[in-house]
């Protein structure tokens, strides 16, 4: 019996063993033109195997890329594109340069910290302002509850808010009344009665 397991091991498993087997046979085929041309070939069974994909011109890049791969780079044709080197199986990725800030409470995140110190500087009519205020405690208070099971007194919203806001947005639980987080939606649910038959 002959077992993949004893098999030589696929480069790109995603094509199978018969493209592999494709790629193989192109070493074998001595005239350069027709190697060019079976390369072309081999190439357009791999595009059918994603066909929504295989008229995209970066694909067609990335196909020849993988027969490159596949091939162990030492596949003598005339690319199209520039041929990849091996490095590229082995080269380490870009380091993401992550935004580090620091954030004074992180159950309210840096985003709500940002507004907050933004609508500390706009100046906008009373009753906007209020409105705004309002906005921004109930999603701190849901932040809030969200992170911590326990629940939270209103008056320590405020005094968070306070403080991110650098005492420009001082209010009390006397000034609103948020939301209740805990308590489930207002709208009452309707029990549907069955009657005994």
């Amino acid at each position: 019996m002959d077992y993949n397991s004893q098999r030589k091991k696929l480069p790109l498993p995603e094509y199978g063993r018969n493209i592999q087997n494709m790629v193989d046979y192109l070493f074998t085929i001595e005239d350069r033109d027709k190697r060019n041309k079976s390369a072309q070939t081999v190439i357009d069974v791999m595009g059918n195997l994603y066909p929504y994909l295989r008229d995209v011109a970066e694909f067609k890049h990335k196909l020849w890329d993988h027969l490159a791969i596949m091939s162990e780079f030492k596949l003598d044709i005339d690319y199209p594109y520039d041929p990849p080197t091996p490095d590229i199986l082995t080269e380490k990725p870009n380091i993401i340069p992550y935004h580090e800030s620091n954030i004074r409470y992180k159950h309210y995140g840096n985003i709500m910290e940002m507004l907050i110190r933004k609508a500390s500087e706009l100046e906008l009519p009373e009753e906007e302002k209020m409105a705004l205020i309002e906005l921004l405690a109930n999603h701190m208070k849901k932040s809030y509850v969200a992170w911590n099971k326990d629940g939270v007194e209103d008056d320590k919203i405020f005094q968070d808010l306070k403080e991110l806001s650098r005492g420009k947005l001082n209010f009390s639980s006397e000034d609103f009344k948020l939301v209740d987080v805990k308590a489930p939606s207002n709208q009452k649910q309707k029990k549907k009665k069955y009657k005994k038959k």
